[in-house]
């Protein structure tokens, strides 16, 4: 997943009962954008607190951590990172290590090629591609699932449209993946307002959120502003984690990868996350 990021620079934060009398540097950054305050936003605090995270309000706050008293975050290029959401810890959270990557590489200005951020998802490794920064994330494959289980979370997610296919992923937390019908518009598919307290009524433990995706093609409008066709379109919503909707999340595209390269026997893909393209490159 290669990404541009926009950081806003010199925002700290002073949390004295947390961590003693001194500042904690605190950034905003703009993943998945080249313009400030687009893309999806993440705090990234430097030996931080996570009760930053509720203060911050952010889809997610990520908290890098050095790995022993002789590292530093100029030098270093090996990392503890985890993520806060404003209620909870996540397990994989995409845009807000671009974000941490972002951070280090254009703030702290850390000359390393490539950074590896140990993490609850295993190690995951951010490196400079140009004027973009390249992740590799884990691949989190899905299984089929009886739609009935989730049938009213389904409902109040999409409303009346047709289900072809339900999935679950596990692994990344549990994201349950709803695939509707080639037939529905690229138009319908954005216009989509899913019942939120519908959503929260119907919450089992298991979900983390719900990943509704469509395939791209020219017949559907699945295209871009130069006529390009995407191989799918998606949108991910966490009403319980405290944000409706993610505009743009790279953990969801972490389970998308996976089921979209069997779909359609391909490595690469160009997607739309409702307000933002993704190119990806998947690998076993």
């Amino acid at each position: 997943m290669e990404c541009p990021v926009v950081v806003h620079e010199g925002q700290k934060l002073n949390k004295m009962a947390a961590i003693g009398q001194k500042w904690v540097p605190l950034y905003q950054v703009d993943a998945f954008t080249d313009q400030p305050f687009g893309g999806n936003a993440a705090a990234v605090c430097l030996l931080g607190d996570e009760k930053i995270a509720a203060e911050m309000n952010q889809s997610e706050t990520a908290f890098i951590c050095k790995l022993s008293p002789q590292d530093d975050f100029i030098s270093s290029s090996v990392f503890r990172l985890r993520w806060f959401t404003p209620v909870s810890e996540m397990l994989l959270c995409g845009h807000a290590t671009l974000a941490s990557a972002g951070a280090l590489f254009y703030v702290i200005k850390n000359p390393s090629s490539q950074l590896t951020f140990q993490t609850l998802s295993g190690d995951l490794f951010a490196r400079r591609e140009g004027d973009f920064i390249s992740l590799d994330l884990p691949e989190n494959k899905s299984q089929p699932q009886d739609g009935g289980k989730y049938k009213d979370l389904i409902k109040a997610t999409i409303g009346s449209f047709p289900v072809q296919e339900v999935r679950f992923c596990s692994s990344v937390g549990g994201d349950l993946l709803i695939r509707i019908p080639d037939s529905i518009t690229r138009e319908q598919f954005e216009k989509m307002t899913p019942d939120i307290q519908g959503m929260m009524a119907a919450h089992q433990e298991e979900i983390r959120g719900v990943i509704v995706t469509l395939k791209g093609s020219l017949e559907n409008g699945c295209v871009d502003d130069e006529g390009v066709q995407y191989d799918f379109v998606s949108r991910f919503f966490d009403p319980w984690s405290g944000l409706p909707e993610d505009p743009v999340t790279g953990s969801a595209h972490t389970v998308l990868a996976s089921y979209w390269a069997k779909e359609l026997g391909k490595t690469e893909f160009y997607g739309k996350f409702v307000y933002f393209d993704v190119v990806l490159y998947f690998h076993d």
